[in-house]
């Protein structure tokens, strides 16, 4: 009875969010409609999308196991997020006047423009793909870990992936159908559900906890501490993640799709603000939960299963609505992740390789479709082996921060070049991967470096000495003025329209 409880929870949810999506559907145009939605939504659909990027199912389950098995730098992931949304903030104006301006679709198809060469745009797109397919298989299984709990052993490891695999893939109809548009829209339905419901359920936990027996004084001493000198990871391991984490918050080819949906930079701006202290509440109180349940012999354990494990006290009913948290969160990521990596393979691989501009939406589809299947294979093949998964997500993680100098310095500095982006991103790429292979975690002779932030400091050397070393070119510098002259004048139209506006 309990797994047909939990079970049928999770089921009403998934259609409820089908529903959302049937009654706001609308068919796209072209493919360029199919990518961005048109260009269409507010600061409220932006902030939920952004967060349903940012925040997945993960972090009740990796985040909040760091923060159970650590204690207090698990709590790295509200440093970071809030360093993400002054990027954000940043970026908007460049990203979102170029987005609109000449129709780009993915992150790659803005390096392509600023760089004024498909080379970037093509080795930005592989490095994505290659990156964030791993992040949907472990999406994968994170929701077949929710699967699992809910059956209470009834369901084991192969089977609750298939299960996981199965939901995942009847859902991707409704994506690959309706697109962009489709993830935005319900993506505002999980986000409410995950933060707002989770931070809800969180604030709940937090005080059962501190009311019996498992307050600060409780935990243990070390769970205060971060990382010294004296530590086997280094004191320089928790400023290396959090680096990692900020800088890497904006190499993920989903959230630029997110960016490109936007109606205007000001409303990208607008969502930045909005989604700080959502973030910043509701990371705080799933990670409090995860640092003050270290004190349960359950959870030290197995701590990945915290917010499961303390959720239990309230009975199937809390177990139920805590697991929909993680549900809303992986479905909202995987989607987008999916969405995204399909559009960056039509737009920016096919495309590029026939010499065509994709018009057509069902390119997309096809793309996405692909990209679904190819994923859920990669589910199915991984289940014994998710250790070694874990470790090819880390490089991922490290390797896709590789993006940063090419991105963040493209858009922030005119005088980079496509010959030193393109160095730049293959040198880091392959160096996070080497380093990553000898130093898993961190790197003892670099005081605790990990391997993603001592490949940036190669990646960006490349990057400086080429953008230094290139021979003056009058044609390179007034493309480069032009993009920023575009930028100045949209944001002198916003400043006009909201001064009318007041």
């Amino acid at each position: 009875m309990d797994m047909f409880i939990g079970y049928a929870g999770i089921g009403l949810f998934l259609v409820a969010v089908t529903l959302v999506m049937e009654l706001t559907r609308k068919r796209d145009a072209d493919f360029s409609e199919y990518a961005t939605a048109g260009r269409s939504f507010g600061p409220f659909y932006g902030t939920m999308a952004y967060l349903n990027t940012f925040l997945p199912g993960t972090v009740f389950i990796s985040f909040a196991g760091l923060a159970a098995a650590s204690g207090l730098i698990g709590f790295y992931l509200v440093a970071y997020a809030l360093l993400g949304m002054f990027l954000m903030h940043a970026l908007a104006r460049h990203v979102h006047t170029w987005g609109r301006k000449h129709d780009l679709r993915t992150q790659s198809d803005l390096l392509g423009l600023r760089y004024r060469s498909k080379p970037v745009q093509a080795v930005s797109a592989v490095i994505g793909i290659i990156a964030t397919i791993p992040w949907i298989i472990l999406g994968m299984q994170s929701l077949a870990l929710v699967f699992d709990v809910l059956s209470f052993g009834a369901v084991g490891p192969l089977l609750a992936v298939i299960i996981s695999v199965v939901v995942i893939g009847v859902r991707q109809i409704w994506t690959v159908r309706f697109g962009m548009r489709g993830i935005i829209i319900s993506d505002m339905v999980q986000g409410i559900v995950a933060y707002f419901g989770g931070t809800l359920v969180a604030i709940g936990l937090i005080v059962w906890l501190l009311t019996n027996g498992h307050g600060f004084a409780d935990v243990p001493a070390s769970f205060f501490t971060l990382p010294g000198p004296d530590s086997e990871l280094g004191p320089l391991y928790a400023l290396s993640i959090t680096l990692t984490g900020a800088l890497g918050t904006w190499c993920w080819p989903d959230i630029f799709m997110r960016l490109f949906t936007a109606k205007s930079a000001r409303t990208v701006q607008r969502t930045a603000w909005q989604a700080a202290p959502i973030l910043l509440v509701f990371g705080t109180a799933v990670l409090l939960v995860a640092f003050l349940a270290g004190s349960i012999p359950e959870v030290a354990a197995a701590p990945d299963r915290v917010w499961f494990t303390v959720a239990q006290v309230g009975g199937v009913a809390l177990l139920t609505v805590a697991s929909i948290c993680v549900v809303a969160a992986t479905m909202g990521n995987v989607g987008a992740n999916l969405q995204a990596v399909g559009t960056q393979t039509a737009n920016d691989i096919v495309g590029p390789l026939t010499r065509t501009r994709i018009q057509s939406a069902r390119a997309g589809r096809i793309a996405v479709a692909a990209v679904t299947l190819v994923s859920a294979i990669g589910a199915l093949f991984t289940v014994n082996v998710s250790a070694g998964l874990l470790s090819l997500a880390l490089i991922s993680y490290q390797g896709i921060v590789q993006l940063a100098p090419t991105l963040l310095l493209g858009v922030f500095w005119r005088r980079g070049t496509a010959t030193g982006a393109v160095l730049s991103m293959i040198t880091g790429f392959v160096t996070a991967a080497v380093l990553q292979y000898f130093y898993p975690v961190s790197i003892p002779w670099l005081g605790g470096l990990t391997s993603g932030v001592a490949a940036l400091v190669v990646n960006t050397a490349v990057y400086v000495v080429c953008a230094y070393a290139a021979k003056p070119d009058a044609d390179r510098d007034a493309w480069t003025e032009r993009l920023w002259r575009e930028s100045a004048a949209a944001h002198d139209e916003d400043e006009l329209v909201t001064t009318t506006a007041r």
